[in-house]
């Protein structure tokens, strides 16, 4: 594949989840590959003036519940808005999908992205917990235990770090964020536009 689509989420996203499917079959469609970059929102949103969802007004939060019921059942895409373990941190699985990419490739690791952020928002699992990261790796067919091992290296966090600061650079203020030949698209409600920027 000649093209590449850069795709800069973070696993705790319920948007991400929304669009991930869609998007990584739309990239398939298109012969176009996925240059997978999990990176650290809460850096992100320091820079960009962002806020964490605790602390955006109560008619924001209330809003975001109502369209996230909105989109997960126009998409029939399974969604609790308001799941257990959320907030969580998701410094770890970012950097499990990280530790899947270097070691396994991105095929492998958009699978594993699935599947977590598929386990925090439809399935009610703890995706800060290392014991339910190890158990939804198993269920991927990696060494849950070694990947996690992996993950804790100094080279996935430099790795981590790496994609947070080239999305700041790139002007990333939230997830999921697509830039596809010098072009960004926020958000899985621009997909369309994306698809028909690869279909030119």
């Amino acid at each position: 594949m000649s093209k590449s689509c850069q795709y800069y989420f973070a696993p705790h996203s319920p948007w991400a989840y929304l669009g991930h499917e869609r998007f990584v079959a739309l990239c398939r469609r298109h012969g176009v590959a996925i240059d997978l970059r999990p990176l650290d929102l809460g850096k992100v949103f320091a820079t960009s003036g962002g806020l964490p969802l605790a602390k955006r007004a109560p008619q924001r939060q209330a809003y975001r519940l109502t369209e996230l019921t909105r989109w997960s059942a126009y998409l029939g895409v399974p969604l609790n808005p308001q799941p257990t373990y959320f907030p969580v941190s998701p410094d770890a699985a970012a950097k499990l999908i990280v530790a899947a990419r270097l070691g396994h490739g991105v095929e492998q690791a958009l699978a594993l992205a699935g599947a977590i952020m598929r386990g925090l928002w439809a399935e009610d699992r703890n995706i800060g917990d290392d014991a339910t990261l190890i158990a939804i790796a198993n269920d991927g067919g990696f060494d849950g235990a070694q990947l996690l091992k992996s993950s804790q290296t100094a080279s996935v966090q430099a790795e981590y770090d790496r994609n947070t600061d080239e999305g700041m650079a790139a002007s990333v203020f939230g997830s999921p964020w697509y830039v596809y030949e010098g072009e960004s698209f926020w958000g899985q409600d621009r997909l369309d536009f994306l698809e028909r920027t690869m279909a030119r």
